[in-house]
């Protein structure tokens, strides 16, 4: 009777264990997840960093069940290098055959399935040998005499070294063979979690009519990029903590490039490029490639000048700052009459439509270039009204801060 009962509470707590791994998804926009999703889609290894507990493993388990790959798990730090490069077997006539090297179990059921999520866990607790090893299985996709197919895609999670059990950084030519992202955890995603529902990861939505677009583009703007500055091509950083991120070389532009094109096509949010961009050439670099990307976007001052009254101006006031800017320099580089009066046309155009104090210095370098067998054109009036109330605005900003200031010395002396 004793062992019956026992048995009955151990398969009560058996269901009940089960209850609570019950789960499920839904939609939720989560910007760390979709630039995951996109590098998965993009067939590009990445590497989540991040604290220990804060999610990375089961982010990978979520992903891996929501796109139907078999997940298989590596832990990166308790192998060895030739668990990864492969053992040799020596065969019947090793002279004339050769010495094949065999690859781990976990390879060939890859191969088999011909799909999955490769998941090397831990990556910054192996040694610098293993990652030595890693290399070809990470830019090749080889394991020992193995071939890995098309559709295996490899995630990494590390913690960084600080927080890590015997931790290293990341070698420079491992690190360069993957897309870094930061990995923290939302609180509001925790809480949605623990109570069963996760958020489900989609694969980007890619719209077949943009394909050729988005490789042209992507082609554009990083060749553009580097070719106004080369010294971004190949900048390898002076401390071993950067050496073990993201940093510029031809390998990892090209990696850019292809997430520039998948983004594209797939019209993902800025912020998701963003990340990924800059998870790959590093903060400065990939800023530069974003700025100049916005500036590819932008409209030819030219065209502008031959039809101000039909001229569609960006939203963003950086943006349509730099327009405005553009168009006085068009005129500049040659100036005609006709020109400079459409410029003025195009600066009211500017005015209706947006902030007024983004006018007032193309305005005043317009004016600047003006000969005296010009008149004046009405739409002056206009912008010089805009000019006044701005730099009243100014004025009146100048003084409350003087006053301000003024408040607080006061109140110093007399404590």
């Amino acid at each position: 009777m004793t062992v019956f009962a026992e048995s009955s509470q151990m398969a009560l707590a058996d269901e009940l264990s089960r209850m609570l791994k019950e789960r499920r998804s839904e939609p939720r926009p989560d910007e760390q997840l979709a630039a995951l999703t996109l590098a998965v889609a993009a067939d590009l290894p990445v590497v989540l960093w991040g604290e220990p507990g804060i999610g990375k493993t089961a982010a990978l388990t979520h992903l891996a069940a929501a796109l139907d790959l078999p997940l298989t798990t590596v832990i990166a730090s308790v192998h060895e290098p030739s668990d990864f490069a492969g053992l040799p077997v020596v065969g019947d006539d090793p002279a004339a055959q050769g010495v094949p090297m065999a690859p781990p179990d976990w390879a060939v059921r890859l191969v088999r399935a011909g799909r999955g999520l490769l998941f090397l866990d831990e990556l910054s607790t192996a040694p610098p040998a293993v990652q030595a090893a890693l290399l070809r299985l990470v830019l090749e996709r080889r394991v020992g005499a193995l071939q890995l197919p098309p559709g295996v895609r490899i995630v990494a999670a590390a913690n960084p070294p600080s927080s890590a059990a015997d931790g290293w950084e990341l070698s420079p030519p491992l690190a360069n063979r993957f897309v870094h992202l930061q990995w923290a955890h939302d609180p509001q995603v925790v809480v949605r979690g623990l109570g069963g529902v996760w958020p489900r990861p989609e694969l980007p939505r890619l719209d077949p009519q943009r394909l050729p677009g988005a490789v042209e583009f992507a082609r554009r703007a990083v060749t553009g990029l580097l070719a106004a500055r080369p010294g971004l091509v190949h900048r390898l950083p002076g401390n071993d903590a950067r050496r073990g991120g993201p940093w510029p070389s031809p390998r990892s532009w090209e990696m850019t490039l292809r997430l520039v094109a998948f983004a594209t096509a797939a019209d993902v949010p800025r912020d998701v490029l963003s990340l990924l961009v800059r998870g790959t050439v590093g903060d400065g670099p990939g800023l530069e490639l974003l700025a100049s990307m916005d500036r590819m976007d932008l409209p030819d001052p030219e065209a502008l000048l031959a039809d101000p009254a039909a001229a569609e101006l960006p939203e963003r006031g950086d943006l349509r700052q730099a327009v405005l800017d553009a168009v006085v320099a068009a005129v500049r580089a040659r100036p005609t009459r006709e020109r400079w009066e459409a410029a003025w046309a195009v600066l009211v155009r500017a005015l209706d439509t947006g902030a007024p104090d983004l006018v007032v210095v193309p305005a005043q370098t317009l004016a600047a270039l003006r000969t005296q067998d010009w008149t004046v054109p009405p739409a002056i009036d206009r912008l010089a009204g805009a000019a006044a109330l701005s730099r009243r605005a100014d004025e009146a900003a100048a003084r409350t801060l003087g006053t301000a200031r003024f408040a607080g010395s006061g109140r110093g002396i007399r404590r």
